[in-house]
């Protein structure tokens, strides 16, 4: 997976129709995804409860791009080397979930991934500062995580500019996860970011049956920023 910086949409599966998992990814990245995400939440880190390792893994053969996992659960360690296993490309924990997050960090290249950072809307950016050689991605939560289709705050723009001056030249995406849609795409773009997560704003009005919506949706994303 060659890095570049060119802007990328990764619809969020937890916005697809959870029964139809499968033709979902295929549906969507015919329709133009570039990535795929795949929200893990456990109940207690977040409020709400989704999926694991085995759905990784049951996923992996319909996703033809890049399989984005998103761990929303503390503890992250004792579950890397599964999340490897389930073919995860790029495997994101949040600063807050743990007290070490940079042994995290090495565990997860350690064991074969692309290592990503988040950080809530609450946590500052300084809080990546000392970890950016340590990462491959920067994930800016730009709602509360645990539920889709919150609104987006407008706050952590300027966090997003922030961490765009401090990466510099790395090869170090920055991805916004939450409240994505053609009106607060553009701005996060111009602020620094490149992997756009939207779950509803690509989902929105379409199946897997008629999944032409996905693609008018995206392209609307697309033609905003």
């Amino acid at each position: 997976m060659s890095f570049d910086r060119s802007v990328k949409i990764a619809p969020s599966i937890l916005a697809a129709d959870f029964a139809n998992f499968g033709a979902e990814c295929r549906a969507v990245e015919a329709q133009g995804a570039d990535w795929i995400h795949i929200d893990v939440m456990d109940g207690h880190f977040v409020p709400n409860l989704t999926f694991g390792p085995p759905m990784c893994a049951a996923l992996r053969p319909h996703i033809h791009t890049v399989m984005d996992v998103h761990l929303m659960i503390a503890p992250v360690d004792p579950f890397i080397e599964a999340y490897a296993a389930a073919g995860a490309d790029i495997l994101t924990a949040h600063v807050e979930a743990g007290p070490h997050i940079h042994r995290t960090l090495q565990a997860i290249r350690g064991a074969g991934m692309r290592a990503g950072l988040a950080l809530n809307p609450g946590t500052p950016a300084e809080a990546a500062l000392g970890l950016l050689d340590m990462v491959d991605l920067v994930c800016v939560m730009t709602v509360n995580p645990g539920f889709g289709g919150q609104r987006f705050i407008h706050s952590q723009v300027e966090k997003v500019r922030s961490l765009r001056a401090a990466i510099g030249d790395r090869p170090v995406h920055i991805e916004i996860d939450g409240g994505v849609d053609r009106e607060t795409a553009p701005l996060v773009v111009e602020a620094g970011a490149d992997v756009l997560v939207a779950g509803s704003a690509v989902f929105r009005g379409g199946s897997v049956d008629e999944p032409a919506a996905y693609g008018t949706n995206m392209a609307a994303i697309r033609a905003a920023i």
